[in-house]
């Protein structure tokens, strides 16, 4: 699949789905959304990119604590979910871009912060976008990504895969902590920390949000009624398919 095949496929993938993005408890809360906050009010004067900005929770979390974001992302209509909800909640601070992760349309060093959440499994080339993050973020700027991450194990590994691309063909792959520690490095940013935690997914809510077919909502069951006890255990699968999954935020910096 060529990258411009890609992105069209994500944009087809999302923007009916937008409002239910908007009102998805998996997006509108979670402990990585506190920490974040948390990180970022370090940075009150600071101008924040999130990628992937989705229904736009991570960029109205920003907004509340830093001086100005820009909400960017490939569907326009995630982009008029994220406009609408700014005005409700009086945040006057948030732009918005429409664009691709591998090919930002900002001029060198413009930004303090990068942010990017549960957005990275759907990239094209995550090597080209994080070195197009180098060269929009500012010396010593910050990096800040969060995303569902493969166990790595190679039977988990391929399990989480597949029932994540019946579920979305949008997706292209949640990555393991090691490779995530060689994309950051390879884009010449540093590492300082790397947290995991676990994030409970119920599976109606889940393949609802993403009006995932039918067929494939079946595929997925079968699937998952065929995995191993040690898949089953590992990723707490329930009779109803509900499952949780590892999850990974990564905070790098921008040599000075």
């Amino acid at each position: 699949m060529t990258t411009h095949s890609h992105h069209d496929n994500v944009e087809k993938q999302f923007g009916s789905q937008a409002n239910a993005y908007l009102t998805s408890t998996v997006h509108a809360s979670g402990r990585d959304l506190q920490q974040l906050a948390e990180r970022l009010s370090s940075f009150p004067h600071a101008s924040v990119l999130d990628m992937g900005c989705g229904a736009g929770h991570a960029s109205f979390i920003a907004a509340q604590n830093v001086k100005q974001v820009v909400a960017y992302d490939l569907s326009s209509q995630m982009l008029e979910v994220v406009v609408q909800a700014a005005k409700e909640k009086g945040l006057e601070n948030i732009a918005t871009r429409q664009g691709y992760a591998e090919n930002l349309p900002f001029e060198d060093h413009a930004f303090d912060v990068v942010i990017s959440r549960y957005s990275v499994h759907h990239w094209h080339d995550v090597g080209l976008a994080l070195r197009e993050v180098n060269r929009v973020l500012k010396a010593g700027g910050v990096l800040i990504m969060m995303d569902v991450m493969s166990p790595g194990h190679p039977v988990r590994d391929i399990w989480l895969q597949t029932v994540e691309a019946l579920r979305d063909t949008s997706h292209v792959r949640n990555y393991s902590s090691g490779e995530w520690l060689s994309l950051v490095n390879d884009a010449n940013l540093i590492v300082d920390t790397l947290l995991t935690d676990r994030l409970p997914l119920e599976f109606s809510s889940w393949v609802a949000r993403m009006r995932t077919p039918a067929a494939l909502v079946e595929a997925i069951r079968l699937y998952q009624k065929s995995a191993s006890a040690e898949v089953k255990a590992y990723f707490a699968l329930q009779e109803d398919g509900s499952f949780t999954s590892d999850t990974i935020m990564v905070e790098a910096h921008k040599a000075a």
